[in-house]
């Protein structure tokens, strides 16, 4: 009975650990696919999105480098991890298409003071000032709070394997909810900068695996509000920005 119950605790940990090799796995390789994108390409501020499909691809691989590593808790609790994943980044798909929509919308109205040597400065650090006012809004705390708590995932589980898509659709809805702001400050940043993805995606993490949820949101808001700052007063002191022109 002992090596029964031995071997059982064993698969059980199994379950966990495969899966959770596998996501950091992908994220790793998603990683070295997007610094071989990006590389040569435009990482300043309001940079060329190209096609929606090209830039479909681009965000999904982007998505899953950024956020797979701090999805993993939750991947493991949906009992099926490679549909709750697929469904997750189905969202974030859904959310990139919207922000490529209205970037797009905007740079056809051809507003010059959006270049950045007239109001461009200004305005990429009041979308990243608006990403740190975000952080302490109840909407983002709510959002947060059903992207880091397995329990909250498990009232929410749904039986087979469309049930497990489905939850990674919903899962990635909170998610999105509670990092899209950051995404927009990544975006006022230059979305092809490597660098400042691997700063954004650092502050997801902590927000999303650190026990301490709400001193993580303000240490995380206070930082992007100084970002916001520097980039609309000093963006030559920011370091790893590219100045367009």
């Amino acid at each position: 009975m002992e090596r029964v119950l031995e071997r059982a605790r064993a698969d059980a940990q199994l379950r966990r650990i495969a899966p959770a090799a596998l996501l950091v796995a992908a994220a790793a390789a998603c990683w070295m696919i997007t610094a071989q994108r990006m590389r040569g390409m435009d990482m300043g501020p309001g940079t060329a999105l190209g096609g929606l499909g090209w830039f479909a691809v681009v965000w999904v691989t982007m998505m899953a480098a950024m956020m797979l590593p701090s999805l993993v808790p939750m991947a493991v609790a949906s009992r099926n991890a490679i549909l709750f994943t697929c469904g997750y980044l189905v969202t974030w798909l859904g959310a990139g298409a919207v922000a490529h929509g209205a970037i797009q919308g905007i740079r056809a109205l051809d507003l010059s003071w959006l270049a950045w040597d007239q109001g461009g400065q200004y305005v990429a650090g009041g979308v990243i000032l608006a990403a740190a006012l975000y952080e302490l809004t109840p909407v983002k705390s709510a959002c947060l709070r059903h992207c880091r708590n397995p329990e909250l995932l498990a009232r929410r589980r749904r039986p087979a394997p469309p049930g497990a898509l489905l939850m990674g659709v919903e899962h990635g809805g909170f998610c999105v909810g509670s990092s899209g702001a950051l995404m927009a400050a990544l975006f006022a940043l230059g979305v092809m900068n490597v660098a400042w993805m691997v700063v954004i995606a650092a502050l997801v993490a902590v927000e999303k695996l650190l026990p301490w949820r709400r001193p993580a949101i303000v240490a995380t808001a206070l930082f992007v509000a100084a970002l916001g700052i520097a980039v609309a007063f000093a963006p030559a002191q920011v370091p790893g920005l590219t100045i367009p022109g």
